[in-house]
Parts: C-alpha cells; sequence; structure tokens
C-alpha cells in the first residue's frame, strides 16, 4: 500500500470531528485526502458525528465477514471503520480517521507507516464542549475529566492544541495532510 494512514486520537471534547471537518472542508475537491465515514452502533442524531449506523447484530456480522479494517468498542459503542479504505492506500491517498487510542497497536500492526495525530484541549475547554453537546450529565463529564487514560502511542506521535480558535489548530492540522500528500506522491 502506498498510501499513509493518518489517525486522529484524543478524549471526547477535544475536538477531533471539528477538526477533521476543518480538513475536509478546505480539501474539499482534492482526490489526494480521504475521510474515512466510521460505523458505529448508535443512531445518527445530528449532535454527533456524521456516521453511518448499524444496530449491535448487523456490526456483529458485518466485523464475522470480514468489512472492517478495524474495530473496537468505546463507551457502550461499537465502531468500525470499512475495509474499503484500503483500496485508497493501494491508490496512494492519505486516509484520515477518528479512532480510539485503544485501538493504536492494532492500527500499527496492520498499517506499520500510519501517522497518529493526538489531538489535545486544556480541561476547562473540554469540559465546557462536553457540557454543550447535552449528551452527559454534571457527573459524567467530571468522571471523564477524572479518568486517567494510559496512552500507548507511538514516539512519533503529532500532537494538535485545540483549545483555541478553531482555524489554527485547523489549518495546523490540514497543513499536516498536505505534507503528508505531498509524501505519499514523491514515493
Amino acid at each position: 500500500m502506498s498510501g499513509t494512514f493518518v489517525a486522529v486520537v484524543g478524549p471526547s471534547g477535544v475536538g477531533k470531528d471539528s477538526l477533521i471537518g476543518f480538513a475536509k472542508q478546505h480539501l474539499e475537491g482534492t482526490d489526494r485526502v480521504v475521510f474515512v465515514r466510521r460505523v458505529v452502533t448508535r443512531e445518527a442524531d445530528g449532535g454527533s458525528e456524521d456516521h453511518d449506523s448499524m444496530d449491535v447484530a448487523e456490526f456483529e456480522k458485518a466485523e464475522r465477514s470480514g468489512a472492517f479494517a478495524l474495530n473496537w468498542d468505546a463507551h457502550g459503542l461499537r465502531y468500525g471503520l470499512p475495509v474499503s479504505l484500503e483500496n485508497d492506500l493501494v491508490e496512494g491517498r492519505v486516509v484520515v480517521a477518528n479512532l480510539s487510542r485503544g485501538v493504536i497497536p492494532a492500527l500499527l500492526e496492520r498499517y506499520p507507516t500510519a501517522v497518529v495525530v493526538a489531538v489535545t484541549a486544556e480541561r476547562e475547554v473540554i469540559a465546557e464542549r462536553l457540557a454543550n453537546r447535552g449528551r452527559e450529565t454534571p457527573e459524567t463529564i467530571a468522571r471523564r475529566l477524572q479518568r486517567s487514560v494510559v496512552d500507548r502511542l507511538p514516539a512519533s506521535t503529532v500532537t494538535v492544541d485545540n483549545s483555541g480558535d478553531l482555524a489554527v489548530a485547523g489549518t495546523q492540522f490540514m497543513r499536516l495532510l498536505e505534507d503528508a500528500a505531498r509524501l505519499v506522491e514523491r514515493a
């Protein structure tokens, strides 16, 4: 595979989907960068990421049939990335997806040259974003903020701080994707 997989990771509320959306909007029209739609066992509601929905039984059937390049469980939901993303990698494209930090070892086993982008934000910013989503109680948000997750991220991980204006972090992320696309073209 001559393309590059770019995995976007970070805790809920750091703005991963916003960064991906910013880059997608600004890179629209290029065929060098592809944004993967995740499959989630949650109905699309307009307030969450744009994703394809499956119920648990459909998801398990798809998983058994090899429909996912990667899949994982988080927060009572199942997530999967369609195996069709490998067609884009074979074609030499940069493939971008929002992943759980816990699936990074499987990602790197399957795609050893993947680039991991860890999105961060200040605690107060995360708390405000989670509250504004309206999907969690103040107690749930407090537990999320207290939770300590040991990241097993590669030393080459790129960090993007999304605490401030989305245009700043979004431009940084978009430039990273453009650089990755240029490197793929040269290879």
